[in-house]
């Protein structure tokens, strides 16, 4: 188990707040550093949400910006509480999440680097971001009344999963809310082989080792570490169709994110690769959100 720290204000990330959702990914998958010129190795062997980073896509979550807002809606966040964030990224839904001024937000990131760039941009009275672990953030037990985590579970095995999913229930206070927004497999009566196609072709267009769930199986586990579902939201897998990078980046960014892939060579195989599992699966594809009651 890592201890949580506070690190000092460093650089600022460009244009957090008003643009959503970024990657939560740094609880598992390395930094995506905004000073570092990738090279055409990097981009050739770098997890799919990493290259879609250095293009310049802001909003990661498999449900995008929509899927987001009506998670937060469900949380019914207010100035009474206290709030906790795993893996915030480069802050997106934390800026969002602050709009709603809770009586305190932390989040933790295992990323020293992500944490003081967030803490120089959203930081303040109330407001911090420590580095940690999410599965062992070392706040103490019932001190939050919402915590959530965004496209971070998926990338994780079951066992890993339970661990990360236990200490939001660790953390919550009775009656408190834990939030997710994960990548989905659909119908819940989804073939295990046909599951296993789904996974394999991510792995490989993506390369992580990504393991989506159904709806019902997402529920599940929640239920098993003590929770009680309250509310299920679920949205198509759109992340990369011209739509849905229209709605989440606006018009302006989504040209801009275009341009920078059409310019290089490496980044523009890696995300028609990722884009044509995403299409050739998109009938068993699907993101999942749901907010559930600590016991």
């Amino acid at each position: 188990m890592s201890t949580a720290k506070a690190t000092g204000p460093q650089a600022p990330v460009a244009a957090h707040r008003g643009h959503g959702t970024t990657a939560a990914t740094h609880e598992h998958h390395g930094t995506f550093a905004p000073g570092h010129d990738a090279t055409e190795a990097d981009l050739a062997k770098a997890p799919g949400h990493w290259v879609l980073a250095r293009m310049g896509k802001r909003v990661l979550r498999p449900g995008g910006l929509e899927l987001t807002r009506r998670m937060i809606e469900a949380l019914g966040i207010g100035p009474e509480h206290h709030v906790v964030e795993f893996a915030p990224g480069l802050g997106g839904t934390a800026a969002m999440v602050l709009d709603h001024k809770p009586k305190s937000y932390t989040g933790i990131d295992r990323d020293a680097t992500v944490v003081e760039r967030l803490q120089a941009t959203l930081g303040g009275p109330g407001r911090r971001f420590l580095t940690g672990q999410a599965a062992g953030t070392d706040l103490p037990p019932a001190s939050a009344d919402r915590v959530y985590g965004e496209a971070m579970l998926t990338m994780h095995a079951d066992h890993r999963k339970q661990e990360i999913i236990r200490e939001a229930h660790r953390l919550l206070r009775p009656g408190g809310l834990y939030a997710i927004h994960e990548l989905g497999l659909q119908p819940d009566t989804l073939p295990a082989a046909r599951k296993a196609t789904v996974q394999r072709d991510l792995a490989t267009a993506i390369r992580v080792n990504a393991r989506p769930l159904t709806a019902h199986e997402w529920q599940a586990l929640l239920e098993a570490e003590g929770f009680t579902v309250l509310w299920v939201g679920q949205s198509p897998m759109r992340l990369l169709e011209p739509g849905r990078m229209i709605a989440d980046e606006g018009l302006a960014g989504a040209l801009r994110i275009t341009w920078n892939i059409l310019r290089n060579p490496a980044a523009r195989q890696r995300v028609q690769d990722m884009r044509h599992v995403f299409q050739r699966h998109r009938a068993s594809m699907n993101a999942v959100a749901i907010v559930a009651a600590r016991s």
